[in-house]
Parts: structure tokens; C-alpha cells; sequence
């Protein structure tokens, strides 16, 4: 219930949405006299909203924190495995076309490929299933086993994880499928600004020894925080990634799910 709720909420309450929304509706109610002022401040709000969230720098200051939030570990060295949480892997697509597709986190696979080169005795767990409401052809365990072998990483070492729908359960699932022993160490890649939520909910978990590998990042670091957005496209899709990561923050720090609202080294 959780899954579609967050699913269903955070499609009504992303900003792009919300404020293309307020825009629609002021124009429909302005149509009556009666509504008229009404419509239009909503319209401007919804407006100067738009263009402030997809020409500003307003969204590389939302999403700057969570990728800074963690470093890579300076040496690799001595870890047991390497986990790679899902949302790589486009599977609708995947489905439809009988071949891996990816998304603008491709990283989180293409980096994972370089890092089981260079730990050649850790295994390789990737957990992920539909992250989606509606069900695809594929699941993103599918598709990243097939960049695996491509990639030349034997069968032997990969363990892949296929239900999960959400952080949460990427953190449960794996760890019950895995079992990891105590005392065990393991690099977790997933997309810099997705890492505060994912290590506090790992934690969360129980799972112990685990060491930050962020990838994907969409930032340069400092000097972003001034540069707005030559297209509102851009723009919009970026504040509405930082948006939903700082409000499954807070929903899985009430919920108990983090160990903290914002997790941090």
C-alpha cells in the first residue's frame, strides 16, 4: 500500500506538476467572472513558479546538499561485495524491445561494471524489481544481469534481487537474500543525491559495514550554485529529483525507516 501511495502522491505533489496544474486550473475557473481574479493569480503563481523552478539555480541548491552529502571512500580495498540499488534500468522499454534500455542513471551499472573489475572477489548484488505502478514485460534485475555478462562479469558472482519496489525494500530484500555476515564490508552504489536516504535506510536495516560509493551525479560541486537553466525542461526534471529525495527524507525518517532525516557520514 505504502508503494502506490507514494507512487500516486508524489506524481500529484511534484512541482512540475503541481504548479502546471494551478496554471490549467486558473484558466478554467477564470472563465467565470465571478472567478476571474481568482484564476489569474494562479495563473501567475503557477507561472512565476515554473519559471523560477526550470530557469533558476533554484534546483541545484535543492539537489547540491544530497549529492555532497557522502564521498567516495579515498582506497578499495578489502570488500566483500558491491550492492547497486535499481533505477538503471528502463523496463518498460526492456520489455518491449528485448534488450537492456537505461536511464539518466545509467551510472549506477556502468560504474558498478568498473568497481567488480577492480574488486575482482566481491560479488555483485543488484536489487530491483517495478519500480512502477504498472506492471512492465521486464524486471530492472533482468536487464542489469545482461549488462553484467556483457560486461564480462561471470554469473557465479552476481546475486540479483527482483521484487523490491522502493529503497526500503532494496535494503530488506537483499539483506535477506544476501546474509551478510558480521564484520563484512560493502561498497553501496546508487546516485549521489539518492545517497543520504539510501545509507540511513540501510542502516535502518540492520545492515552493517556498508560504505557510501556515490555515482550519477548531475552537479559540478560550488560552482553550480549559480548557474540557472537555459531550458526549463532541464530545469523542472531536476527540481522535481531533489524535491521528491528531500520529501522521502522526511516520509521515511517519520516512518522510521532512517536513521536519521538527514543521514550524513
Amino acid at each position: 500500500m505504502f508503494f502506490y501511495v507514494a507512487k500516486v502522491g508524489g506524481f500529484f505533489l511534484q512541482p512540475s506538476n503541481f504548479l502546471l496544474a494551478l496554471v490549467l486550473i486558473g484558466l478554467l475557473i477564470g472563465v467565470r467572472s465571478s472567478w476571474r481574479k481568482t484564476g489569474r493569480r494562479m495563473i501567475w503563481l503557477g507561472a512565476l513558479g515554473l519559471a523560477i523552478c526550470g530557469f533558476s539555480p533554484a534546483a541545484n541548491w535543492l539537489i547540491q546538499p544530497l549529492e555532497d552529502r557522502y564521498a567516495r571512500p579515498a582506497e578499495l580495498d578489502g570488500f566483500d561485495g558491491i550492492i547497486v540499488l535499481g533505477g538503471a534500468v528502463d523496463t518498460i522499454v526492456t520489455g518491449g524491445r528485448g534488450d537492456t534500455a537505461l536511464t539518466m542513471s545509467a551510472e549506477r551499472i556502468t560504474i558498478t561494471a568498473r568497481l567488480a573489475k577492480q574488486l575482482p572477489d566481491a560479488i555483485v548484488v543488484h536489487t530491483g524489481g517495478q519500480g512502477i505502478i504498472v506492471s512492465s514485460q521486464a524486471t530492472e534485475a533482468e536487464g542489469a544481469a545482461r549488462l553484467f555478462a556483457d560486461f564480462g562479469i561471470p554469473a557465479d558472482r552476481v546475486v540479483l534481487e527482483d521484487v523490491s519496489k522502493n529503497t526500503w525494500q532494496n535494503a530488506v530484500l537483499a539483506k535477506d537474500l544476501v546474509k551478510p555476515d558480521p564484520g563484512q564490508k560493502w561498497l553501496l552504489v546508487t546516485s549521489a543525491y539518492h545517497m543520504p536516504r539510501a545509507m540511513g535506510v540501510f542502516e535502518a536495516a540492520g545492515w552493517t559495514g556498508v560504505t557510501a560509493y556515490p555515482v550519477d551525479y548531475r552537479t559540478r560541486g560550488e560552482e553550480d550554485r549559480t548557474l540557472g537553466f537555459s531550458g526549463a525542461s532541464k530545469g523542472l526534471r531536476r527540481f522535481d529529483v531533489a524535491f521528491r529525495e528531500w520529501a522521502g527524507l522526511a516520509v521515511y525518517w517519520l516512518m522510521g525507516r532512517s536513521t536519521a532525516f538527514f543521514p550524513g557520514p
